[in-house]
């Protein structure tokens, strides 16, 4: 093995450079309630009345602290423990509140599934996603069970969290600790979470205990390695991000091993969101690249404190160079962590560590621990080395048990041997750090050439002009497509179709030009940051754009 890229002349695989993490022995029994309840109760900052999460809202602020936190998770589990069996699914529907995570460990220390689902969910959604996990309870709101209307026609229970009912479940008296007795098999199926469907109709990724684990772990002995000033700072980070996807999801597990306190949001406000890091001297956000954009030119941050920022955590799309050397450059002694994970990798795959790596921009990193990986030439399927483009194959502890409810996508997926085909075209540079380009399946197809969105995104981004863009492959007679960019102007800004035209074209080969441009107010994202750019196509497709 290179011990420069981690890659294997004799197997064409990539190995993490990372140092070894321990996990717990596979046979031993132990949720991932369990494992995280552990390092909380040795993390040197832990205090039962410190605060776990924070909810301010306009006119007031309300705290959980980790004592209440954790009596309302050992309450909930025994209301539960009768009623509820063993691997038995249970959907969570419900916006943003202190409920979400106490339901998480509660049901996940009783070896239930737990299934969170987007409250803005259709009723058709809700169907589809219902018929996938096959829950036997659900806990939502009363505002929302018109849309679960038609997936609990069938007798499925309804646990509501705004009833007395419930909030009588939380305060119980405590006797002894009931998660210790019921018996978790690490390869027991924990969570169902549904994949942003930007390619296609939403699927339920089935994660076990030990994918949950071996992430969780790889933070907390990663976080033992850094350096003394961020371990004798106790973290409090802000999260922007719903509590039902995958980054949310892990954040809470994270915050909870190492005794962090949690910021919550409703829904993502930018000046609400530059108030609650002064106020309450946020040291860590996870973002995505358009938001580091916008703090990049925006006028608003330097009405706030923004000193207390130490780390911004940025994954979901590609971070260009020009992107981050201008907020370098605004905000010096700010760490910009880049990442790469999957819903199906449980938010695991590759990130920046210190201050190193984390220059190099347009890298999400080195392999996590554990990881290992393969670059495959999409056409004829042979394995390349460092420095060739190809489709990322991942293999590890983090990677899925698989689909639930669709083993055709599965097998399309999952390989027998645990490759995980990504679906993202990457390479590895010389020094084993790993470089997205773009989805296979978003690549537009120019007379031929592979024109990647994401690159000409980041070009766009680069433009001071520009707020945020995204693009995508246009029809063309010609051509076959051509890419066509959506562009979200400067306030105060006209920049014209011809300019943004010529910007690009300074910059790259012919065959990448931009073609056609459409001026819009908001570039359609899900939760997690991502491009919904089937909505862009069907929009450019449907009418004329404005060009």
């Amino acid at each position: 093995m290179d011990p420069h890229t981690g890659y294997s002349t004799t197997t064409k695989t990539y190995t993490s450079l990372r140092p070894p993490i321990p996990l717990p022995p596979r046979a031993t029994p132990l949720s991932i309630t369990q494992y995280v309840l552990s390092l909380l109760h040795v993390s040197p900052h832990f205090s039962p009345s410190l605060p776990f999460l924070i909810s301010p809202t306009a006119t007031s602020t309300s705290t959980l602290s980790y004592a209440d936190f954790l009596h309302r998770v050992d309450s909930l589990a025994r209301a539960l423990s009768p009623t509820i069996p063993s691997r038995a699914v249970a959907l969570v529907l419900s916006p943003p509140s202190f409920h979400l995570p106490v339901i998480y460990f509660s049901l996940l220390s009783l070896n239930v599934v737990v299934s969170p689902a987007n409250p803005l969910s259709t009723s058709d959604e809700l169907t589809h996603l219902v018929s996938l996990s096959n829950p036997s309870v659900v806990f939502t709101v009363s505002s929302l069970l018109p849309n679960l209307s038609d997936a609990v026609r069938g007798g499925l229970r309804v646990i509501l969290l705004d009833s007395p009912k419930f909030e009588s479940m939380l305060t119980r008296p405590s006797h002894g600790t009931l998660r210790d007795r019921v018996a978790v098999s690490q390869d027991d199926s924990a969570v169902i979470l549904y994949s942003s469907g930007t390619t296609g109709r939403v699927k339920g990724v089935e994660l076990t205990h030990r994918n949950l684990i071996a992430l969780i772990a790889g933070y907390y002995y990663r976080y033992l390695e850094e350096d003394e000033e961020t371990k004798n700072t106790r973290a409090i980070s802000l999260v922007p991000l719903p509590f039902f996807h995958v980054f949310g999801f892990s954040m809470i597990l994270r915050a909870v091993s190492l005794s962090e306190t949690l910021v919550m949001m409703e829904r993502f406000d930018f000046e609400k969101m530059l108030a609650a890091v002064e106020k309450f001297r946020v040291t860590y956000m996870p973002v995505s690249p358009p938001l580091i954009v916008v703090l990049s030119k925006s006028e608003l941050v330097s009405k706030y404190d923004f000193s207390s920022i130490k780390r911004l955590g940025c994954g979901g799309a590609p971070l260009g160079k020009e992107v981050a050397e201008r907020f370098k450059a605004r905000f010096p002694d700010i760490l910009i962590i880049q990442g790469y994970g999957l819903t199906e990798t449980s938010a695991g795959g590759a990130r920046t560590i210190g201050p190193d790596e984390c220059v190099k921009y347009g890298s999400v990193g080195r392999l996590q621990e554990l990881m290992e990986a393969k670059i495959v030439d999409p056409s004829t399927g042979e394995a390349l080395p460092p420095g060739k483009q190809g489709e990322l194959w991942l293999r590890g502890p983090t990677v899925m048990k698989g689909y639930v409810g669709n083993k055709e996508a599965t097998a399309e997926t999952l390989l027998p041997d645990g490759w995980l085909k990504t679906g993202d075209l990457c390479y590895f540079d010389a020094d084993g750090c790993l470089y997205i380009v773009d989805r296979l399946k978003e690549l537009i197809k120019y007379k031929g050439y592979q024109v990647p969105p994401a690159e000409l995104e980041r070009l766009l981004l680069s433009h001071p002009d520009i707020a945020d863009a995204a693009v995508i492959p246009y029809p063309d007679e010609d051509a076959g497509e051509i890419p066509m960019a959506f562009v979200v102007r400067k306030p105060g800004s006209n920049i014209s179709t011809s300019q943004i035209m010529d910007y690009v074209a300074k910059q790259v080969t012919p065959y990448k030009r931009i073609r056609r441009v459409a001026f819009v107010s908001a570039i359609p994202k899900n939760p997690s940051g991502k491009i919904l750019r089937r909505e862009l196509v069907q929009q450019a497709t449907s009418r004329p754009s404005k060009l």
